[in-house]
């Protein structure tokens, strides 16, 4: 994408308003105009940052931990939080909550679109009540599973903590169970279980963590794009559970895969230390290699290995999940992060 596209597609972005606190709520007055909105990122991924773009009313539309968002074909965003109020929040691209839905969801996390028939569907997975959900996008419920049975390592329901999900091409899906026993289980388009693969342990096909999931479509054959998060790697696997590679990125406790316009991008919720805020962004090109860690310092590597990277002490408290749309701006929500509203990345 060319410098002056990116000019030219600024103006679709709406800037935000003042600087909230991170552990305060304060509905924002007035609205600074994008140049006045500092940049991250490098290279050709830079961005300007409106931490400001989802601030809400919060006794109108309050939140918790906010975790994952995903972008509709009427260009809404929804986005899964954790509180009572409401478990799904409804934006549209220049930051104004359209509606908000839920509250069965109590630790609504994993948020996964798909489209059967032209008619799109949310897959929602909560760690918190052991359980997965497919619901239209004003809620219904659709279909809902709770442990696999099938799998003798679960003999109860709170042994089962998925934290994402991923559509096959032939309408299958994945069940990261990342909080959970770490396996992957594959069910059919129905809920009916197929297989499982992984499971908890350091090896080649094994999990640290298995908190997001995706497929790959960028190569001829489909693969699974797999995060094992306290390891700080993905790991790739066949549409069978087959491991096929590890991607090691040193410091990266990485959220979940997700790829626009044949890039990776991911949230890294934090480098070196649970206990204070140093997450950032990347964004990985088709071969692996960091192009842009917006949020901490310049991709380096030595070798082929990447250095791991530093926080700027500025932009991000807990970045959760990534969500990017068709100009490339960036949408972010945080987890534990003093219950802020998600944030924007205009594209520069």
């Amino acid at each position: 994408m060319k410098h002056n596209r990116r000019s030219f597609i600024k103006k679709t972005a709406l800037a935000g308003g003042i600087t909230l606190s991170p552990f305060s709520h304060i509905f924002p007055l007035k609205h600074p105009k994008n140049k006045e909105l500092p940049i991250v990122g490098h290279g050709d991924y830079q961005y300007r940052v409106d931490k400001n773009w989802g601030v809400q009313n919060p006794t109108q539309y309050p939140v918790n931990d906010c975790h994952e968002m995903v972008i509709d074909k009427r260009n809404r965003i929804f986005m899964t939080t954790t509180h009572p109020q409401n478990n799904i929040l409804i934006y549209d691209r220049g930051g104004t909550v359209l509606g908000a839905w839920g509250t069965t969801y109590p630790g609504a996390h994993g948020l996964t679109l798909s489209e059967e028939g032209g008619e799109e569907f949310l897959y929602i997975t909560d760690p918190e009540s052991h359980k997965v959900g497919k619901t239209t996008l004003d809620g219904k419920k659709i279909l809902e599973l709770t442990y696999p049975k099938e799998i003798d390592a679960y003999q109860e329901a709170s042994q089962f903590k998925p934290t994402e999900t991923a559509i096959a091409p032939d309408g299958t899906f994945y069940v990261a169970d990342g909080y959970g026993l770490d396996y992957i289980i594959h069910y059919d388009a129905n809920g009916n279980y197929l297989r499982h693969f992984g499971g908890h342990g350091k090896g080649a096909a094994q999990f640290e963590c298995c908190h997001g999931i995706t497929v790959d479509y960028r190569a001829a054959t489909p693969t699974l794009l797999i995060t094992s998060r306290t390891a700080n790697c993905f790991k790739r696997f066949t549409l069978d559970g087959e491991h096929i590679e590890t991607i090691a990125l040193p410091s990266c406790y990485i959220c979940r895969p997700v790829i626009k316009n044949g890039k990776l991008y991911f949230a890294v919720i934090v480098t070196r230390d649970w206990g204070t805020y140093d997450g950032m962004l990347a964004v990985l090109d088709e071969n692996n290699k960091a192009l842009s860690m917006p949020g901490g310092s310049t991709p380096t590597y030595q070798g082929n290995q990447l250095v791991a990277p530093v926080y700027d002490q500025k932009t991000f408290l807990n970045p959760h999940d990534v969500c990017i749309d068709d100009d490339e701006n960036i949408y972010i929500p945080q987890w534990n992060s003093g219950k802020t509203y998600p944030l924007k990345l205009i594209r520069v």
